[in-house]
Formats: structure tokens, C-alpha cells, sequence
């Protein structure tokens, strides 16, 4: 044979040879792990408290299973091979108000079986609706304060605290904070179903009280029922600040839903402040209103707070709107955290004491007849 002769035929080896790989391979996938696995139970609806059980695992072979929300609960072990096996399941306590789901996703061979957990929630956590509350449609009740206590009783201390700072801590203002009292000077005490909360002389201090939640949120629908005090120097306040002061102010945010100063008699007002808008560069988003009876009545003040807007209402009439940039900036818009609801009643300072104190307006009351939080649903 010539030499090209055989070079011609080891091409067509060549090709020959490409031409059957290329056929065998066509339309032909790797050999797929079959395999079966049951589970015992096949799901499990279990109540709010903290809890411990086993799924009895049946499988012909190798198997995994992963946790979708690994927070409050968790497996041990995490896989296992062809037999039987238990694993143990560990369910933390929902301490919510609301049932909440989770999915073990089984892995075996080339299949998946879901493993649903559900766990109730506590019914003595949920508040009660009152036949005569309000309740905004999309919402439902989350926390609340309606101030339903024997005359004289302090407010529940597992709804609030109390803060306690001497004359000038802020905004030059001159009261004294007090934990409700100091003495037998009481600054906080319900009666008849309401809060007071009282700014009066004790020698040369006036003393006053200056209240937060406990709870604090990110969104919802908040509003109280408020009674303004009379007099110049004044400087009552429904308003939310942050967990997070590591901006600090007012990088952190300030959201105001009512304040009166009592020299301008009831006018209400509403305001945020951020790194961009407050009040000490002249840049707050604010807007106030007359609010006929302000001193004289209860009026519901409110905020309907979304990652989108800020709209703030008195006796559900919206007066003040303040929208997220959609930047997302902090300096803009830094309410996208948990805030806590404060009520206070400061005298004099930078703005209640503008044009000066009235001391004969002392002892005077700030009245709340009930404090509110709604979540969408």
C-alpha cells in the first residue's frame, strides 16, 4: 500500500470512529439515582410553646434534608443512608402573635419530599379588640395600651419605661424626668382610664415624666387619643425614635406625630427629621393645624408609616404627607427600622419656652386615653 493510500484510510478510521461516538452519545443522559423515602409523621401542626419531637425517616437510599427557616427550628442529623432512621426535631417557642410556617425539604436519589411544620401562637399574646375600636382596613391590632387600671395605679411597666434625666438634658429644656414619681410628687399614674402624665413644681424643680414602649416596630399604623395641657411653656409630644441611635440625630431619624406648644394653643403639628431635613438647618418637613378643642378634648392622633410614605392624620383627617425618596438613602430616608412610640410632656426649652413659661400654668396634665399599633395583614 502507498503512503497515500494509507493516509487516506486512516482518515476514514478517523471519521468513522467520531461518526459512531457521536451516535452513541446523542439522546443519552447519565443513569438517574432512583430511590424512595417516606416519612412518620407527614407533617406536623404543633402549638406555640417551645418543642422537641422525631420524624421516623424510611428510606432505600441515601438521603439530606435542609431547613428553610433555620431560626426557630432545627434537625439532628441532617442526613442519613438507606434503613431506617429518627430524627430529632427542635421547635423554639413562638413568642408572636401570629401562626407561623416552616419546610423541611427531604433530599434522596434524584427526587425531594416536603416536610411542612406549622406552630400555632400564644391567644393571651393577641390584644383584645374593644367593641368601639376602629380598626383601619388591611390592618389588625398588634399592641396596645388602653389604660384600663384602678385610679392611682401606675402605667404597666411591661409596656413601658420610664425615663430619668435632670433639667437641660435636652433642647434646653427645664423639667426634670422622673420615673413616674419622686416622693409622694407623682408625674405618671392612670385615673379614671387615662394616663397622666403631670408636669408640676416639687421646690425649685419642676418635675415631669417622659414615657417609651417597650415594643418598638418597622411600619404600622399608630395613633393615640390625646388631651393637650394648658399654658405657656408647655411642649406636649407623641412622637417614635429609633433602636438604632448609632447616626445619631438626627441621622437616625425622628418621626413627630403631635406636637402643641402651649403658647400657641391648639395647633398641632407634624414632622420627620433625617440627616437632610431637621429643624436646626431650617430643612423639616413639618405642617401644623388648627385642632379646635385640642386643650378642652380627646383627639386621635396618628401616622400611617409604609416603606413608601410617612401620612400622619388627626381625628382620621390626613394633613401631612412625607414620601421615600426612593433613593435609598439614609439621609433621606433612615425609617426602614424598628422606632419606638415616646410620650412626654416637657416645659419650656427651645420651643416651649420660646416666649417664655407661664408658672402659674403648673401643676398641668397631658392626658392619653389610649395608645394604639395596627400591622398590615
Amino acid at each position: 500500500m502507498n503512503v497515500m493510500s494509507l493516509e487516506k484510510g486512516l482518515l476514514l478510521f478517523a471519521a468513522a470512529t467520531l461518526l459512531t461516538t457521536a451516535c452513541a452519545c446523542t439522546g443519552t443522559k447519565p443513569e438517574e439515582v432512583q430511590g424512595t423515602l417516606s416519612l412518620d409523621p407527614a407533617s406536623l401542626d404543633i402549638p406555640f410553646g417551645a418543642w422537641e419531637g422525631v420524624v421516623t425517616v424510611t428510606a432505600d437510599c441515601d438521603w439530606g434534608v435542609t431547613v428553610a427557616d433555620k431560626e426557630w427550628c432545627s434537625v439532628f442529623p441532617s442526613g442519613g443512608v438507606k434503613g431506617v432512621t429518627t430524627v430529632k426535631l427542635s421547635v423554639k417557642e413562638n413568642t408572636g402573635r401570629t401562626g407561623r410556617e416552616n419546610v423541611l425539604k427531604f433530599r434522596y436519589g434524584s427526587s425531594s419530599k416536603d416536610f411542612p411544620v406549622v406552630q400555632g401562637f400564644n391567644p393571651d399574646l393577641v390584644p383584645s379588640v374593644n367593641p368601639g375600636m376602629t380598626v383601619p382596613e388591611g390592618y389588625a391590632l398588634d399592641w396596645n395600651d388602653e389604660f384600663d387600671l384602678p385610679d392611682g395605679s401606675m402605667p404597666d411597666m411591661d409596656l413601658w419605661r420610664f425615663e430619668s434625666k435632670p433639667a437641660g438634658w435636652v433642647n434646653n429644656e427645664r423639667q426634670t424626668y422622673v420615673p413616674g414619681a419622686r416622693g409622694s410628687v407623682r408625674t405618671a399614674f392612670v385615673e379614671d382610664g387615662a394616663l397622666n402624665i403631670r408636669a408640676v413644681r416639687d421646690g425649685s424643680d419642676v418635675l415631669s415624666a417622659r414615657m417609651y414602649s417597650q415594643k418598638s416596630w418597622t411600619y404600622g399604623y399608630m395613633e393615640a387619643s390625646i388631651k393637650l395641657p394648658k399654658g405657656k411653656g408647655t411642649w406636649p409630644a407623641f412622637w417614635m425614635m429609633p433602636d438604632d441611635f448609632s447616626r445619631g440625630w438626627p441621622g437616625c431619624g425622628e418621626i413627630d406625630i403631635m406636637e402643641e406648644v402651649g403658647y400657641h394653643p391648639n395647633y398641632t403639628s407634624s414632622s420627620i427629621h433625617c440627616k437632610k431635613y431637621y429643624h436646626s438647618i431650617g430643612t423639616q418637613k413639618t405642617h401644623e393645624r388648627y385642632t379646635a378643642g385640642a386643650e378642652d378634648d380627646f383627639h386621635v392622633y396618628a401616622v400611617e408609616w409604609t416603606p413608601d410614605a410617612l401620612v400622619f392624620f388627626v381625628d382620621g383627617a390626613q394633613h401631612f404627607v412625607f414620601r421615600n425618596d426612593g433613593t435609598g438613602n439614609d439621609d433621606t430616608w433612615p425609617f426602614n427600622k424598628n422606632f419606638y412610640i415616646i410620650l412626654n410632656l416637657a416645659w419650656g426649652g427651645d420651643w416651649g419656652g420660646s416666649q417664655g413659661v407661664d408658672e402659674s400654668a403648673l401643676p398641668c396634665t397631658l392626658q392619653v386615653d389610649y395608645v394604639r399599633v395596627f400591622k398590615k395583614l
